[in-house]
């Protein structure tokens, strides 16, 4: 079927298609169904490895020509696939890594449209060049590598960021699905008040739609990690509601670093993720809360450089002091501390009757980055973990299930797993805990 621009693909085509591998009743069902019988085995003998990787580049095209929430659930698949058993995660890894940096591109003469709104009918006066094949692409825009015109001779190297038209109702309308899945979400997770969090949700990515926000946030970022010596971010050069221009951050992309970067390579970049993650809150009053490989690069220099701020959390004080608090109490095994804390924060209802000790035993085995001085992230580690909590057989289901999430944590947890994620695609070996003592509030005591 020869490829359509994003809004050019017919309304009940995408709904068809978003229904088989999009939003999250039936590609959640559909995929339950397929990796059950993956993982007992009913299917080994009739799924061939030919057949599951057209399944995954189908999976690719679809996620990808939608462009919308359905996309960014893609991005999130691959991240996470560590989490699953390897035999599942290969065929659909190659397929699923590709959407951290491509997509089917919208042509040029759509580009052109954007720009032309954005900088007027002689838009191009602006570039000495720009190349209408795209460098990259994301859930809503795609970037093209240009050079801006300064007083300099040859000009500035530039990125420039072009959100797709329709975009906006596109992830809108997927967010939509998820507030009617309300009902399903609070059967599978009774503990857990999900119209509060899809109403925070949807505020919070509404904003990645207003690309001035974005060069708002990059902005202070920049400036936050000036002439830094672990961290780099582009400078913002020009900005529209639809069109982002920032300087051009050359490197190796960190999904290469994950599939070919030596170990020195891999565990650096570990230890710069993680201290974005937790010293961004404290020097910019941000957190970057899209951590998928697609995002970072390790430059020449040894930095990492970040991009793409359209998703940040903001929190002007820095990462809530209870996090590390609770963190601290609970490697010190105070179970009493811990639970009241919870309670206080919210992740606990107090009509709830809980065994303190089973928290803390529920808590524990995450924090193992942090109980000793060095940890190296593997995916066995997180499918294990993983399989702990998810498992109806293991004592953490019942009480994982009964915890809730406060909506002004979820950006924070939604940062906290993605990087995780990340971390054990690197399998990074670095001194996590001594990172969180300098940057993360509580912990230290």
């Amino acid at each position: 079927m020869e490829e359509q621009p994003a809004e050019e693909i017919p309304r009940r085509a995408v709904s068809r298609t978003a229904r088989l591998a999009g939003l999250p009743l039936g590609f959640a069902g559909r995929t339950a169904l397929g990796f059950g019988k993956r993982i007992t085995g009913a299917a080994s003998d009739v799924v061939s490895a030919e057949v599951q990787q057209r399944t995954a580049e189908h999976l690719f095209k679809v996620l990808g020509q939608l462009k919308g929430g359905a996309m960014k659930f893609g991005q999130a698949l691959s991240v996470f696939e560590s989490a699953l058993p390897e035999e599942l995660a290969g065929p659909y890894r190659q397929a699923l890594t590709k959407l951290q940096e491509a997509a089917p591109p919208m042509p040029a003469a759509t580009v052109h449209r954007v720009l032309t709104d954005a900088f007027g009918p002689r838009w191009e006066s602006k570039f000495v060049d720009f190349d209408d094949e795209p460098a990259a692409a994301a859930s809503i825009g795609q970037v093209h590598r240009a050079v801006w015109k300064d007083r300099s001779r040859s000009g500035r190297p530039v990125a420039v960021k072009v959100q797709y038209p329709g975009a906006g109702d596109a992830l809108l309308s997927d967010l939509g699905q998820l507030s009617r899945l309300a009902g399903l979400f609070n059967v599978l997770h009774p503990g857990l008040d999900v119209k509060p969090l899809v109403t925070e949700l949807r505020e919070r990515i509404t904003e990645e739609l207003d690309y001035e926000l974005e060069a708002s946030a990059q902005r202070a970022f920049a400036e936050a990690y000036a002439d830094d010596d672990e961290i780099a971010v582009p400078g913002v050069v020009a900005s529209s509601p639809q069109v982002l221009v920032t300087e051009w951050l050359d490197g190796t992309g960190m999904s290469t670093v994950i599939s070919s970067g030596t170990t020195t390579m891999r565990d650096r970049a570990g230890a710069l993720l993680a201290t974005l993650h937790f010293s961004a809150p404290q020097r910019a009053g941000l957190l970057h809360a899209d951590p998928h490989p697609g995002n970072f690069r390790i430059l020449e220099d040894g930095r990492l450089g970040v991009m793409d701020f359209g998703a940040v959390a903001r929190l002007p004080d820095g990462l809530p002091e209870p996090v590390g608090r609770l963190v601290r109490l609970t490697l010190a095994g105070d179970a009493q501390a811990v639970y009241g804390g919870l309670v206080d924060e919210g992740f606990i209802k107090p009509d709830l009757d809980i065994d303190a000790p089973a928290v803390l035993d529920f808590l524990r085995p995450m924090l193992e980055p942090i109980a000793v001085d060095e940890f190296q992230f593997t995916r066995a580690w997180l499918r294990g973990e993983a399989a702990r909590i998810a498992s109806p057989r293991s004592p953490a289901y019942s009480l994982g299930r009964q915890l809730s999430l406060p909506p002004s944590y979820l950006l924070i947890h939604r940062v906290t797993m993605g990087s995780i994620g990340v971390l054990c695609q690197l399998e990074a070996r670095a001194a996590y805990r001594a990172i969180l003592q300098r940057w993360l509030p509580g912990f230290a005591g």
